[in-house]
């Protein structure tokens, strides 16, 4: 799939894209053009950076401004706030560890395709009343992992997750085998130590193997 209008960008789109939506936590701004670049490079061009450090949003900035390869979004979106900052700093699409109306709605004014998080029943519900049907599944592993997810097909059927939080390489496999999960979330492709190294050439092996990791259900 390219996505060459990001006016028109959806979240079922960023969900589609790739196995894996790297989950991106960065303390230095010289690190996130050259840490972008490998992604791409590696086939993962959509790229959550958390809005969990003070430079978070300049490096959101300079990767929309400097890899036109990458559709960069904004985590860790917990209020209007924080949507509009992120879409200001040009952000094309916003992931929150959980779901207010407020910002379900403000990220629609921002023009920013949300990942709302969802660890229960009730937030599903709550969710969908707001027309949101692509979720994410956070703390995945702490919530009840692929049991929980294998348990909630029937009843929210029409509902596609990319479960975050404690998904690794090992268990990847299994997120991606169900058929409600369309992507995982995961920080295993952007290590400390390898962006403290400037190790991009790793970074850019770890995402293309990621972006080789099988999903079953979904159509090519």
């Amino acid at each position: 799939m390219a996505v060459t209008n990001f006016q028109k960008l959806s979240a079922w789109q960023v969900m589609q894209d790739a196995p894996v939506i790297p989950v991106i936590v960065l303390h230095d701004v010289a690190h996130a053009v050259p840490m972008a670049r490998a992604l791409v490079a590696g086939g993962i061009r959509m790229l959550e950076v958390t809005l969990r450090t003070p430079q978070a949003l300049a490096c959101i900035q300079a990767i929309a401004r400097e890899v036109p390869g990458a559709v960069v979004g904004a985590g860790t979106v917990r209020n209007p706030a924080d949507a509009a900052a992120a879409a200001k700093a040009g952000a094309q699409f916003a992931v929150s560890p959980g779901y207010t109306r407020a910002l379900g709605q403000a990220c629609r004014d921002q023009g920013l395709p949300l990942l709302p998080g969802v660890a229960t029943g009730s937030e599903i519900m709550r969710a969908q009343e707001d027309g949101y049907t692509e979720l994410k599944f956070f703390p995945a592993l702490q919530a009840g992992g692929a049991a929980m997810l294998k348990a909630w097909a029937g009843p929210f059927f029409d509902v596609k997750f990319c479960p975050t939080g404690g998904v690794t390489p090992t268990n990847a496999a299994e997120f991606l085998a169900l058929p409600n999960v369309a992507c995982v979330g995961g920080s295993w492709l952007v290590p400390a130590d390898a962006l403290a190294q400037g190790d991009w050439t790793r970074i850019e092996a770890l995402a293309r193997e990621a972006a080789q990791m099988a999903r079953p259900h979904m159509k090519s």
